[in-house]
């Protein structure tokens, strides 16, 4: 009888370190959803990203990226992913703001980042606020390509091209 209470009394301890670890990781990990504004941005593509993910400004999360969805309505901006940031409202972004989406490690772990702009108006903070400025994702298999075979290309054009002439001197 005594070794099943010692052995309660363990597991308890065990499940209560347990929960204690989960609420400590769960309050270091930053993953808590940030109450803000609305901003949006339209991207020609969007590769790896995906909602729920960090929104940072100079490194510091400062949001979190809530929706994307396909525009399909014809016009300049048919076929591009607009995506929706929920921003923290103590953060006033200049209207000239650029909004790029960047790898965190060789993983591909992506997250939004923002870059600020100098302007003195700041994008609305009503809902309606748009980023204008944005840049795509690199993609890996590009950047590979263009460093195999860029260098191959740019050394076959030198070889192809006569070399120029040097002026006469009298």
């Amino acid at each position: 009888m005594g070794r099943s209470i010692f052995e309660t009394i363990l597991g308890a301890v065990v499940l209560a370190v347990a929960g204690l670890f989960l609420v400590f990781a769960y309050n270091s990990s930053d993953l808590k959803v940030v109450k803000g504004y609305e901003v949006s941005a339209n991207f020609p593509m969007v590769d790896g990203l995906k909602e729920g993910i960090d929104v940072k400004l100079n490194g510091v999360k400062i949001g979190s990226v809530t929706g994307m969805n396909l525009i399909t309505t014809p016009g300049p901006n048919e076929y591009l992913v607009r995506v929706a940031m929920m921003i923290d409202p103590s953060i006033k972004l200049p209207s000239d703001t650029m909004a790029l989406v960047s790898t965190e490690s060789l993983l591909g772990g992506k997250y939004m980042s923002l870059e600020p702009g100098v302007d003195d108006e700041t994008i609305k903070t009503d809902g309606t606020g748009r980023i204008t400025r944005t840049q795509a994702p690199m993609r890996l298999d590009d950047l590979i390509g263009q460093v195999i075979y860029g260098n191959k290309r740019d050394s076959g054009n030198n070889a192809s091209k006569p070399a120029a002439a040097e002026p006469a001197h009298p």
